[in-house]
């Protein structure tokens, strides 16, 4: 089979490796789409050592759907020709290598292969571009969820990715009512928008001042703020912390789930004034997995609109740098050969 392999900044070699072969507990599953995430878009631009533990000459790649093609004699309940998703966390029994699949290769050996488990069967109403992005929408429905949103509620995120975008999805479909999503990419803010979200592009508007006339305005504690009750930070950009702590309502809550490393500042002082609580977010779990299925197949949302680029296995190169270009691109993903 033709795998990606991760060799460094900026450098990916396609090498022919001995294609998988399941042993009796096991399942082989074949790519169909793969989508590119904003970790392996780190790694690539400026090394390891970025989020997922993507290490040196290993295979790379976790956002995927796949077909099965070898089933062992002792798997139940998974069939040769079922489509599914490889759950990163589990599917080759690490969480430690939740970002190193083998999405970016032909197959994935999937070892004790359980369903629901290690992998979901995908719903034949879910196109195969729709299920390359159940991983990442699994994420940003974490996060939504980690908000403990209530119907009615309002809510601000930052950054419209993959994830924000997601986050966005969910919370509507938890029952928040006005949602707004900010980021300095008018190009993903136009996709933002045409899912039916307000949009802010808080690199040349005041999102305070748009903030107040969207969303009207609540009690902070320094003063009169928007009613916002959730903040999501999908961007991980270093002043979104400072800035939710300075309008943030009293009794809101932020969720931060973009990736980043090192440390950022928080007014402790503030956040006790405000009654504000400051939340992490990180992977998934089963009901997320479950939960985006449901929105997937419910049909509100044009999920697939949020892939703007497809480029093939051998391109993977050219199309991680298109990922990492926000003005141009929002989501890309990977098409492999039938």
């Amino acid at each position: 089979m033709k795998a990606a392999l991760y060799q460094g900044k900026r450098n990916i070699e396609i090498v022919e490796l001995p294609t998988p072969t399941a042993g009796d507990n096991d399942i082989v599953i074949k790519n169909i789409y793969s989508s590119i995430c904003g970790t392996d878009v780190a790694v690539y631009t400026h090394g390891p050592y970025q989020g997922h533990r993507i290490t040196i000459g290993g295979e790379f790649g976790h956002e995927t759907v796949s077909r099965v093609v070898e089933v062992g004699k002792n798997i139940r309940d998974i069939y040769v020709g079922d489509r599914v998703y490889p759950y990163p966390r589990l599917a080759k029994g690490d969480p430690r290598r939740a970002g190193t699949i083998g999405g970016f290769s032909e197959y994935i050996l999937v070892s004790n292969a359980k369903i629901n488990e290690e992998l979901y069967a995908v719903p034949e109403k879910i196109s195969d571009k729709a299920a390359s992005l159940i991983e990442p929408f699994t994420v940003g429905c974490r996060a939504a969820r980690r908000s403990e949103p209530k119907p009615g509620e309002n809510a601000i995120i930052f950054g419209a990715g993959t994830i924000g975008i997601a986050a966005a999805i969910t919370l509507r479909y938890f029952g928040c009512n006005k949602i707004m999503i900010c980021d300095y990419s008018d190009f993903r803010l136009k996709k933002a928008k045409e899912l039916g979200f307000e949009i802010c592009n808080n690199g040349k508007e005041d999102l305070k001042i748009k903030a107040k006339e969207y969303f009207g305005e609540a009690v902070s504690a320094l003063g009169m703020t928007c009613d916002a009750d959730i903040y999501i930070d999908a961007a991980g950009a270093d002043e979104i912390i400072a800035t939710y702590q300075t309008m943030g309502s009293v009794g809101s809550r932020m969720v931060v789930v973009a990736v980043k490393a090192g440390m950022r500042p928080v007014d402790v002082l503030a956040m006790t004034f405000g009654q504000h609580a400051i939340i992490g977010s990180g992977g998934y779990m089963p009901e997320d997995v479950r939960d985006v299925m449901d929105i997937m197949e419910s049909g509100r949302w044009d999920i697939e609109s949020i892939i703007t680029h497809e480029f093939s296995q051998d391109r993977l190169g050219e199309a991680i740098e298109m990922a990492s270009d926000t003005e141009q691109s929002l989501n890309v993903v990977i098409k492999y050969e039938k």
